[in-house]
């Protein structure tokens, strides 16, 4: 009942504003989050249903643009010292802290250095165990010179840290809240952005309200946001949300389901016919890289003999399948065709002319089986491919281009769940998985194959190791010249694609859809969602 009440609320808040529909309509941004949110508490921003309600609520020191450049945000400049090692911010004195009770009197208060210390204290505690305390596994101290003025001085110089800064884990927040809230501050939380909490009723509606005082400006000097509210509601059947868009009680949909792709897109990708009066689509690389990928440790018991261990097995697997056909009827061509190697479009590391990939060449696949001892095949035993249901499709795809080579290739299907302990555990021989970055920087996806990353201590689930990449990836993150270091991401790309240790499917889009009245809707390759520039016509 105490649920259903506080249900009511939040429509009740929505449709305050004013007596017009029209009003409400104009102001009042509405999307679905089938996943649902778990926390709103930015140290536990790990998913993208999370990063979404968070980004609203917060800020950091810097941000991404829709470019993935690093652009100011709190801190308005910054400085870099010591070979790359020390980074001096200097803060606005214009960002406030939502109006909360837990500042005494219930009002707000200015953003200083050491709140970012004490965020960012709390972020790396072992307390705490926050999924995010990984981003700052490079820093040696923060340090508060002064109110404005935030020093964090690495370890060793690492390039890529900017870029880690502008992730929601780094978002500042008030003592004050956490010590008021505690372990409820997930579901109260006190931030600079935007948006602040109005109210949230799990797995029904959350309601977030225009910060009057929000900082930034657009070109003209207008205060952002123009929205009056954000309400994300948690219908968690994907097609049902899709009947919400269609009837136009949602702003955005966001990427497209097997339940209505064909529904929406032709197979070459366009919006249908019928919706082109109605909706806009938005397009965008996505940092998302779809692979399979080879356990490649000859120490591990499952490969006992296996055939997957001699590289050019791995390799006629790359050849031996039309990833662009794969692309066109099973994706309706929502991403690209993985032709060059792991490091994604959107990236600028990612150079189809500088990391030579696999394209469909099925001659060069029967050479290759032929020269491992598997003429057409004859003798090859065969190879299991592990998946989840989500990709069964793709994988059967494969396995039907492979056996036209003589690979009998064996798909089965595996919970989610299962899967990823079996890859971390190194109990799986073949399997599909996926990488989606975490920051703007090609070092993220070679760092699948760092051979101190090997799996369960990393990412490197295919437990590759080669010395010459090693040097190579300890030489780039130490590398501040962002030349010499992306062509060094691209010498170890074209390594690991000659080596094969993996066969990356597709890079994956940004894909939304939204009325003709939304204006201002835009990303960037993280896929973030940013509702301060948005306008309702």
């Amino acid at each position: 009942m105490q649920r259903f009440l506080c249900y009511l609320l939040g429509v009740s808040v929505l449709f305050s504003c004013s007596g017009s529909k029209d009003y409400d309509d104009r102001l009042i941004f509405r999307y679905n989050e089938s996943a649902g949110i778990t926390s709103l508490d930015p140290a536990f921003s790990r998913n993208q249903a999370n990063i979404w309600a968070v980004n609203q609520l917060y800020n950091g020191l810097v941000q991404m643009d829709n470019e993935l450049n690093v652009k100011p945000c709190i801190a308005h400049r910054w400085e870099l010292k010591d070979s790359g090692t020390t980074y001096i911010f200097h803060l606005r004195k214009d960002v406030y802290f939502h109006q909360n009770e837990c500042f005494a009197p219930k009002e707000s208060r200015r953003v200083t250095a050491a709140d970012f210390l004490y965020s960012f204290e709390r972020l790396r505690s072992k307390q705490l165990a926050a999924p995010g305390s990984w981003v700052f596994q490079q820093v040696d101290r923060f340090e508060v010179a002064a109110d404005s003025t935030f020093i964090i001085k690495l370890k060793r110089p690492f390039p890529p840290f900017l870029g880690i800064l502008s992730m929601k884990y780094c978002s500042v927040i008030p003592r004050e809240a956490v010590e008021m809230y505690r372990s409820s501050f997930r579901e109260n939380p006190v931030g600079t952005g935007p948006f602040y909490f109005k109210i949230w009723a799990e797995n029904e509606k959350l309601v977030l309200r225009r910060n009057a005082r929000y900082f930034e400006r657009d070109s003209t000097g207008h205060s952002l946001p123009y929205l009056e509210s954000v309400a994300i509601t948690f219908i968690p059947d994907k097609q049902s949300a899709f009947l919400e868009f269609i009837k136009g009680k949602l702003d955005l949909l966001s990427g497209i389901d097997l339940s209505y792709k064909d529904e929406l897109l032709t197979f070459d990708g366009r919006l249908q016919e019928k919706y082109h009066e109605r909706f806009e689509v938005y397009r965008q690389p996505y940092l998302n890289t779809e692979y399979l990928a080879f356990l490649v440790d000859a120490e591990q018991s499952v490969m006992q003999a296996s055939p997957l261990l001699d590289k050019r097995i791995r390799q006629a697997v790359n050849y031996g399948f039309d990833r662009v056909k794969m692309m066109k009827f099973l994706r309706n061509n929502i991403g690209s065709p993985a032709l060059a190697g792991m490091i994604p479009q959107g990236l600028r590391a990612y150079d189809p002319q500088q990391i030579p990939g696999y394209s469909y060449d099925p001659e060069k696949a029967r050479q290759l089986l032929a020269e491992a001892g598997y003429p057409n095949g004859q003798g090859l035993p065969p190879i299991t491919l592990q998946t989840n249901a989500s990709y069964l499709d793709l994988c059967e795809y494969i396995q039907g281009e492979l056996s036209a080579l003589g690979m009998n290739l064996e798909v089965e299907v595996t919970p989610p769940s299962t899967l990823r302990q079996a890859m971390a555990t190194s109990k799986v021989p073949f399997f599909r998985a996926s990488w989606i970055g975490d920051y703007p920087d090609a070092e993220n996806y070679l760092s699948l194959f760092y051979s101190e990353n090997h799996a369960p201590n990393g990412p490197n689930y295919s437990h590759f190791k080669n010395e010459q990449f090693d040097r190579w990836y300890r030489e780039a993150s130490a590398q501040t010249n962002d030349s010499l270091r992306i062509r060094l991401y691209q010498k170890m790309d074209s390594l690991v694609m000659a080596e094969a240790p993996v066969v990356p499917l597709y890079y994956d889009q940004v894909l939304r859809f939204y009325p003709k009245s939304i204006d201002g809707l835009q990303g960037n390759a993280m896929n973030l969602l940013d509702l301060k520039a948005v306008r309702k016509k």
